[in-house]
């Protein structure tokens, strides 16, 4: 920690073509990014770094990981669908905007802090049915698409939220992941979803987009995520 950028360096200085960057350097992965990509630029964070000669592009492709996965591994069809996303951090932020294109009925986004979630709204209302709201706010809302965005299944736990926010056989999706199902899953499981997943197919998808930026094709994730049991 600390040593992000001299880290970085040494690594182009080596003869590498990109990086793939997790938590907590996606805000430091933007700031070396010398140009930006569209999404990373509205996402403020990256995850991908890809180098080119002396120029350093960064991009950020959690969010079409998210959707390749909820659409081409799990079958489901965004557009029309209630979507609530948990969380106004920079994991939320990095999803909007590829969720939004899929044009859903609306995306809520929920969180304890509310003034982040409006912050959020006001973001990105320009791109689609957005709007933000405080976890209090949802007792009277229900929706067909649950994302977990929050920091809680890290710690095994979960927002506070009211049983009526799930709609009879809707889907849930934990972008945190283990080797068990977690808080999220089992609270939706409990509360009578048709399906609940964790974020191991986004984690896959997400990989595959940074290396198709690098290297021109888009490995076949099949087998990887068989082995992983998603």
């Amino acid at each position: 920690l600390g040593d992000f950028r001299a880290a970085v360096d040494r690594f182009r200085t080596a003869g590498g073509k990109g990086l793939n960057i997790t938590l907590p350097f996606k805000q430091e992965a933007y700031t070396y990014a010398g140009m930006l990509s569209a999404r990373a630029a509205r996402a403020g964070a990256v995850n991908t770094l890809h180098f080119d000669g002396e120029r350093c592009f960064g991009d950020n492709t959690d969010g079409a990981g998210l959707v390749r996965d909820l659409v081409h591994n799990h079958g489901l069809t965004l557009r029309g669908l209630s979507i609530l996303l948990l969380g106004a951090g920079g994991a939320a932020r990095g999803v909007i905007q590829p969720l939004l294109q899929e044009q859903p009925e609306r995306l809520v986004i929920a969180n304890r802090t509310k003034a982040k979630a409006i912050q959020l709204e006001h973001d990105f209302n320009d791109l689609g049915p957005v709007h933000g709201c405080g976890l209090a706010d949802l007792k009277t809302q229900s929706f067909d698409l649950l994302i977990n965005a929050t920091a809680a299944g890290l710690q095994d736990d979960i927002p506070p939220l009211p049983a009526s926010a799930l709609k009879p056989d809707g889907f849930c999706y934990d972008m945190v992941y283990a080797d068990q199902a977690t808080a999220f899953m089992r609270w939706a499981y409990t509360h009578g979803a048709a399906k609940a997943v964790d974020g191991r197919g986004m984690l896959v998808e997400q990989a595959a987009e940074s290396f198709l930026l690098w290297r021109g094709i888009r490995p076949d994730t099949a087998s990887v995520l068989q082995q992983l049991g998603t």
